[in-house]
């Protein structure tokens, strides 16, 4: 099978597709540095780097797609819009570009077609001749008549294998004339806890890079003998940066807990001027050991943000008889790529910040769950008889 990857980011998705035999002949990304990182990844794959709102884009995209007779798409149309990590703007422009793809579908009429978007896009409207209708209704109006759909768009990653908690909704879309539909595979029986992903990793503490070096190592004495022994494991476990009264804070969470729930208000986040920081129970917090980890988001750097902790583990009481916790961080880019299903030896070139590679994976499907619904197609006669 020939594929096209429309809104590509850096290919996180297609990461195992070469072992189920489908060649990904095109992509297409506006981002330069995303294109890029593609490329690396996937030299034999033709980028076509640009705005696919762009007539001359839009246009060698159908071009070359019908050049390679691709038979296969995946397109996972901007998020920011409609996510619960995000502003969930109806009126996000970035919304209307699923109507990019539905367009080069109806122009190729592939065999087969994955969907992919956060759940909130089942309630999020686009406009369309003059008037705004759900996304899912605009789908199916414009490709029903051509395509079979999934009974059930909703999926959640972590019922296939994938330790990390993440919905998303995906539509599987079968031509008509091949005669059967596409669903997604059975879920797993096992769920994959985060102690069972990353719990055999060294214990980490991070950079403290607002105080001299010398405070950094009062407060984390065994940082750099910790540092040695992650970077035997990969040169991706290395210590996430973050400020002194943030890592403070998150000394005194227990596993499974914010920040905001600690006993001593002194422990709690605030401000540079002492004043304490508001906000919800699954910022500043840290994961649970006994279940998948939270969503990956682009944020995943950032102790503030959503769910992003690492569980850490009770290392011994204060002065003041106040437990301590290890790890007070954020994942690493090594236990990301373990949360996120990606390979651990991963081909990140050299030249990408830890910041966008953060971001590149925050934005991406896990590859282990595209691989097992596309597996349907692979593994299927009557689908394989028709192709």
């Amino acid at each position: 099978m020939k594929g096209l990857s429309l809104f590509a980011n850096v290919g996180v998705a297609e990461t195992y597709l070469e072992n189920l035999g489908i060649d990904m002949v095109l992509a297409n990304e506006i981002d330069p540095k995303r294109a890029k990182f593609y490329k690396h990844l996937y030299p034999s794959t033709e980028m076509i780097e640009g705005d696919i709102t762009d007539n001359k884009i839009y246009n060698k995209v159908v071009s070359k797609a019908l050049d390679y007779n691709v038979n296969f798409v995946i397109a996972t149309p901007p998020c920011q819009g409609m996510s619960t990590a995000g502003k969930k703007n109806d009126l996000d422009p970035r919304n209307q570009l699923v109507s990019y793809a539905i367009d080069i579908i109806k122009e190729l009429k592939p065999a087969f077609v994955l969907l992919e978007n956060v759940p909130q896009q089942l309630k999020t409207k686009i406009e369309f001749d003059g008037e705004y209708m759900l996304i899912p209704k605009y789908i199916k109006y414009q490709l029903e008549d051509i395509y079979l759909f999934n009974n059930d768009p909703i999926i959640d990653c972590a019922n296939y294998g994938v330790p990390q908690t993440r919905q998303r909704s995906i539509f599987l879309l079968t031509r008509k004339d091949i005669g059967n539909r596409w669903e997604f595979p059975k879920q797993n029986n096992k769920i994959v806890t985060l102690k069972e992903a990353i719990g055999d990793l060294p214990s980490l503490d991070p950079l403290i890079y607002d105080v001299s070096y010398e405070k950094h190592l009062s407060v984390f004495p065994e940082y750099e003998k910790k540092m040695e022994e992650a970077e035997k494991v990969s040169k991706w476990h290395t210590p996430p940066k973050h400020i002194y009264r943030q890592v403070m804070a998150m000394r005194y969470t227990p596993t499974g807990k914010s920040a905001f729930q600690n006993e001593k208000i002194e422990h709690r986040p605030h401000t540079k001027d002492g004043r304490i920081v508001k906000g919800y129970k699954n910022t500043y917090k840290r994961q649970s050991w006994d279940r998948p980890a939270y969503t990956v988001t682009m944020y995943n750097r950032t102790i503030g943000s959503q769910d992003n902790v690492h569980p850490g583990r009770p290392i011994g009481l204060d002065n003041n008889g106040y437990m301590i916790y290890s790890d007070p961080r954020v994942l690493t880019i090594y236990e990301l790529l373990k949360v996120m299903s990606l390979p651990t030896d991963w081909n990140i070139p050299e030249w990408a910040s830890e910041h966008f590679i953060r971001q590149v994976i925050g934005e991406g499907i896990p590859p282990l769950l595209v691989k097992q619904i596309v597996s349907q197609i692979v593994e299927n006669e009557e689908f394989n008889i028709a192709i």
